[in-house]
């Protein structure tokens, strides 16, 4: 028991003392880990991914997706990251992207035949590093671990005394915690990356209301065979239009201020 209080808190000294960690729109989060500990995980899962997949060899390709990188990565704090961000083109059908802290992007060839002009690939572009802005791999890694510190104390309550259908109320915490906390969190996390992303876009000289068209193209791409919104962690395309329009205002008002309008293409 005394294990098992003391696990209890640990955890309950770890909320308390990272509560007051905000995100860039006002949120309040949880980060338990230090920008170093996560710049050296992405450098460490990007050199796995470079090793691994096939990295485009057409230069035009490259230099088109480098041109729109640049100019969205200019305008990430450099509290961030202050170094020279790395872009690799995978050679892959998958229509997706991503990038990780320590300064990493990387974008699939499928990706390019949804997004069909250099405005909504800049969409995406932004999205993503919009996530490593929030530090939202920070607070999905915390989180979790938090959860798991949470879960195996109620187990060991449960089993301490004796309760007979603890399996049973475990197995409702896991759903639970599923269906309540963690998907919920990551339609937060994506609705909260794409705010920062139509910035980010519209700061980098690229139309902002493209963005709204990528996520139609999106769309017709998924088709019907999609999970209801509440059991995703993405929300609709039909529900990120709808946010990104009503945040258009004012990302307009970032693009007609950029100094320079790229011609990637």
């Amino acid at each position: 028991m005394l294990r098992t209080y003391n696990k209890l808190c640990i955890l309950t000294c770890l909320i308390l003392t990272t509560a007051c960690a905000k995100s860039p729109t006002g949120r309040n989060q949880l980060k338990l880990y230090s920008n170093s500990q996560l710049a050296g995980m992405g450098e460490q899962a990007f050199d796995s991914m470079k090793a691994e997949q096939t990295i485009s060899s057409k230069p035009m390709s490259n230099l088109y997706v480098q041109c729109i990188a640049d100019a969205i990565t200019q305008h990430v704090p450099k509290s961030v990251f202050a170094g020279e961000w790395e872009l690799v083109v995978f050679d892959d059908p998958q229509v997706n992207a991503f990038a990780l802290p320590g300064g990493k992007i990387g974008v699939y060839t499928g990706l390019m035949e949804v997004a069909t002009n250099q405005d909504q690939l800049a969409a995406v572009i932004g999205h993503e590093v919009g996530h490593v802005i929030a530090e939202h791999g920070n607070e999905r890694m915390s989180s979790s671990a938090l959860i798991n510190i949470g879960m195996e104390v109620t187990n060991q309550l449960l089993q301490t005394n004796q309760i007979a259908t603890s399996h049973l109320i475990m197995a409702g915490l896991g759903l639970g915690v599923q269906v309540g906390v963690q998907l919920p969190f990551g339609r937060t996390h994506e609705t909260e990356a794409d705010l920062i992303g139509l910035e980010l876009m519209a700061r980098g000289g690229f139309d902002p209301r493209e963005s709204m068209t990528l996520w139609e193209n999106m769309a017709k791409v998924s088709g019907d065979n999609r999970q209801p919104e509440l059991l995703s962690t993405h929300p609709l395309p039909a529900t990120r239009i709808s946010n990104l329009s009503n945040n258009m205002d004012n990302a307009m008002l970032f693009y007609n201020a950029a100094t320079t309008k790229p011609n990637c293409s």
